[in-house]
């Protein structure tokens, strides 16, 4: 959990009473209509959002305004007012920038409770520009950035990005935040302190002399990763027909837990919602829609080679009548192709694919492997034969615009209905 959301209404009024500082910003609210938000002007509130990214970030409060005097927002116009505001981090910063945010209701000088959009924005890996330039907050307020200024602080965050971005540090993260029983996953009794254990696996990170989890240890160790990464989940549908219809949709879930608990939860979505006809002849005959040793790399695949970098993205999985699509954000890594995959084995998080190598048992002896991924980088092989000798059809790997991979496996044909048991 992370610090705004451990703060009371109380603490929430504290803060407001001691007025903005280098870390703090209130926004009035004005609608012009139910669905149009008038103010804050959109340009002037990205320039102080990347600026509190420009520098250590920071909290923004909508509906409370410079007297420090709670508004509120009418209830109504939160959804507006939310959509409007991720639109314009999308939009107007570049590159694009991610926030939390949190609704809670503070009360009014009358004592009567209004609604405010709680926005945590973390210090930021890369630096952004807004529409009115450079900023950086200074103080209770942004400030444009010298050229001189400006070019240290992309030293600095170039520099910091040569480590890979599993490594980094999340801001305002701490150990004793990681779940006890995940990271036994990782510590041995005779190996030492369990912090210098999880600093060694690169699941912990310094920052400014400050011990944080690593974005590698938030995604393994804590129970709910989208605290920290809101698009660090598998969204499941299934159709029973053959296009994203909603009017075919029969089961859909998200799963939002650590990254192993991903896994196999989609893994089961997909064994439970995929057809397995059967005939009696001599003794039952299976017939499965899909091989699940293919399914079961492709999702493993899809998880640990995801690009977490990127914002406002998830792994998609779309199970259709004739086909099973999945999508994982980012471009392939290094210099990898739709072609080379067979025959290089690039990982783009190279900690993850370590770990789930070594420390995640797979729990069915039919998949073919002690662990949840293979060091030799067997599973494009394995997902294209597996899936191309039960359906004949050869699975199609896509980029697409260079921002997302798209694999889909091709159903295997049912026996017919009368001849199903």
């Amino acid at each position: 959990m992370n610090q705004s959301q451990m703060m009371t209404v109380d603490d929430w009024l504290k803060r407001i009473r001691l007025g903005e500082d280098s870390t703090l910003e209130f926004k009035r609210v004005i609608m012009r209509s139910r669905t149009k938000v008038d103010a804050p002007h959109p340009d002037s509130l990205a320039d102080e959002l990347a600026a509190m990214a420009n520098a250590n970030g920071g909290t923004l409060i909508l509906g409370v305004d410079d007297s420090k005097a709670v508004l509120g927002i009418a209830y109504a116009a939160l959804d507006t007012v939310e959509k409007w505001l991720a639109e314009l981090c999308q939009n107007k910063i570049d590159p694009p920038l991610d926030i939390m945010t949190r609704h809670i209701e503070l009360p009014d000088s009358a004592g009567q409770l209004q609604p405010v959009i709680i926005v945590q924005v973390l210090r930021s890996l890369m630096v952004h520009k807004s529409p009115n330039g450079y900023f950086k907050r200074v103080a209770h307020a942004k400030r444009e950035m010298k050229p001189e200024v400006l070019a240290r602080l992309f030293q600095q965050r170039s520099q910091s990005r040569l480590m890979r971005f599993e490594e980094l540090a999340v801001p305002t993260t701490q150990l004793s935040q990681a779940d006890a029983l995940l990271m036994r996953n990782f510590l041995k009794a005779n190996e030492g302190d369990p912090a210098i254990q999880m600093h060694r696996l690169h699941l912990t990170a310094e920052d400014e002399g400050e011990p944080r989890l690593s974005v590698a240890g938030v995604l393994l160790c804590t129970l709910k990763p989208t605290q920290w990464f809101p698009s660090a989940y598998i969204q499941a549908v299934a159709y029973s027909g053959l296009i994203n219809d909603p009017q075919d949709q029969v089961d859909a879930k998200d799963f939002d837990g650590p990254l192993d608990r991903q896994i196999w939860d989609a893994f089961d979505f997909v064994r439970l919602n995929m057809k397995v006809p059967a005939r009696k002849v001599l003794g039952r005959i299976d017939y499965p829609q899909y091989s699940l040793r293919a399914v079961f790399e492709a999702v493993v695949n899809a998880v640990a080679h995801r690009d977490y970098s990127v914002s406002n993205s998830r792994i998609r999985l779309h199970l259709f009548a004739d086909r099973l699509e999945l999508y994982s954000p980012g471009a392939l890594p290094n210099s990898m192709t739709v072609e080379t995959m067979q025959m290089m084995s690039m990982p783009r998080n190279e900690v993850l694919a370590s770990l789930f190598s070594r420390y995640y048992q797979v729990r069915d002896s039919g998949l073919g492997r002690e662990y949840l991924m293979d060091r030799r980088g067997s599973g494009v092989d394995v997902i294209l034969a597996e899936s191309e000798k039960l359906s004949g059809k050869k699975p199609v790997y896509e980029n697409i615009a260079d921002m997302e991979l798209k694999l889909t496996i091709y159903a295997a044909s049912l026996p017919n209905q009368e001849q199903n048991a």
